[in-house]
């Protein structure tokens, strides 16, 4: 039996909910405040047993939020914790590599995972991620620059393109 910690803070996009470990590493997060919308995503090797509601889940909440404010960069060493297949553990290894501000394309995504011609791959790579923000998939775009798909909806994911083009 293990337990997951929940925390949903408001953000100027839509509420944000995070599902972390008791060791403080993201399981899965995004613009919900329906923790049911995050669980599927989470591997059911690590999928938490029972939820503890939080009001606050330290330096995850701080991170959210100050990324938010404009401190785009404060997601970077928050600890993540997903599984998946080798190519799949290396495309969202390497999604935590690109910088704010500097979307990268599928094809980019996957030459960065290590498999240049893998770009269906890296894009499903992208959809199964669990830890939404933490794991920056919404710095993947479409050749050309095109939006592309996202969990949360285009709109979430120009806002965060945006906001990190003006703070980066």
């Amino acid at each position: 039996m293990s337990t997951g910690h929940v925390s949903t803070v408001d953000t100027p996009i839509s509420p944000f909910t995070a599902v972390v470990a008791m060791d403080g590493a993201v399981l899965a997060s995004g613009w919900t405040a329906d923790v049911d919308d995050l669980l599927p995503q989470v591997s059911p090797s690590l999928r938490p047993t029972t939820l503890a509601h939080r009001r606050d889940l330290g330096a995850v909440t701080r991170a959210v939020r100050a990324y938010h404010a404009g401190d785009v960069d404060a997601i970077v060493d928050i600890p993540v914790r997903q599984r998946g297949g080798e190519f799949v553990q290396r495309a969202w290894d390497a999604l935590r590599t690109v910088p704010a501000g500097k979307p990268v394309s599928y094809a980019d995504h996957a030459l960065l995972a290590g498999r240049p011609s893998a770009i269906r791959a890296a894009a499903t790579a992208c959809a199964r991620n669990a830890a939404t923000l933490f794991v920056p998939c919404h710095r993947v775009v479409r050749t050309g620059g095109a939006i592309g798909d996202f969990r949360w909806g285009a709109d979430v994911k120009r806002w965060l393109l945006a906001h990190e083009s003006r703070v980066a």
